[in-house]
């Protein structure tokens, strides 16, 4: 609670040798798996449930293949319910890592997207399932820049390429509030 400044909420947590092979279902994605204690997912589910309660902004912390430690940062994030496929919503992006989630090619952008799994494909690839294709789940267009639930394959483009160590995904309630009239 005291990492960057505290009040995160840590809804991933994925190391490069895991014993989770990220490999699962809808339903699974859907309600989390894993040990809070090491790697694990909280379940998009619950990320979305936190998320429609007020506003959130979200820190990626990547670490690279030789211990370097990049952060990128959005000072929205949101995740929309599963009638409407969990899709991601970003704001706009600071920091060290690289914009890997929606400044990257068209084809590939996260924000936006909805969540896509082995079970439940909801990407915008035509030709295929990207979570079949490259493992794990995440918010894949056509495919990604970035995947950071893949077993022994974590990926943020520009930064570390396959060969992350570990990632996080925090969120916490957003620095400002909004006013509405």
């Amino acid at each position: 609670m005291t990492t960057y400044s505290g009040g995160w909420i840590v809804i991933q947590r994925n190391s490069f040798n895991s014993e989770i092979t990220w490999d699962e279902s809808w339903t699974t994605y859907k309600y989390g798996f894993g040990n809070v204690e090491k790697d694990y997912w909280l379940g998009i589910e619950y990320i979305h449930r936190i998320t429609k309660q007020r506003v959130y902004q979200a820190r990626f912390v990547i670490l690279d293949n030789n211990n370097e430690e990049k952060y990128a940062d959005y000072n929205l994030f949101s995740v929309e319910d599963e009638a409407n496929g969990y899709k991601l919503r970003l704001g706009s992006y600071t920091g060290t890592a690289g914009d890997a989630m929606s400044s990257i090619t068209a084809g590939v952008t996260h924000d936006n997207m909805k969540f896509s799994v082995k079970d439940k494909d909801q990407d915008t690839n035509a030709a295929g399932n990207c979570a079949t294709s490259y493992g794990g789940a995440w918010w894949y267009g056509a495919c990604f820049a970035s995947k950071l639930n893949n077993k022994n394959g974590i990926h943020w483009q520009g930064f570390c390429n396959g060969n992350c160590k570990g990632s996080s995904v925090l969120i916490r309630p957003a620095d400002y509030c909004i006013y509405l009239d």
